[in-house]
């Protein structure tokens, strides 16, 4: 299972959805990631589902989105470090 994590402007919280092929969730990354780039006035919603929730539907604003992520959510990994930077000190 992978998971994509966005991060919106003024949004302390991020999003996330789940899909079970890694070419799924990269193509949604790919097509937020050019909707970042866009110099478009008419910024475009982007819609997002979850294989894993079934009614789990996320629709934001791409001039909103400010990260994007991809990381492979196994259950073999354990422990509760999420995924990302971190500083340990």
């Amino acid at each position: 299972m992978y998971s994509l994590e966005i991060s919106l402007r003024y949004s302390p919280f991020p999003l996330s959805i789940q899909k079970k092929e890694y070419e799924d969730i990269k193509r949604i990354y790919d097509e937020i990631k050019d909707s970042m780039n866009s110099d478009n006035q008419n910024s475009p919603l982007i819609e997002l589902s979850c294989e894993k929730v079934q009614d789990k539907l996320i629709t934001v604003l791409a001039k909103e989105v400010i990260s994007v992520q991809i990381y492979e959510k196994s259950a073999v990994a354990g422990g509760s470090k999420r995924p990302g930077f971190s500083l340990d000190i």
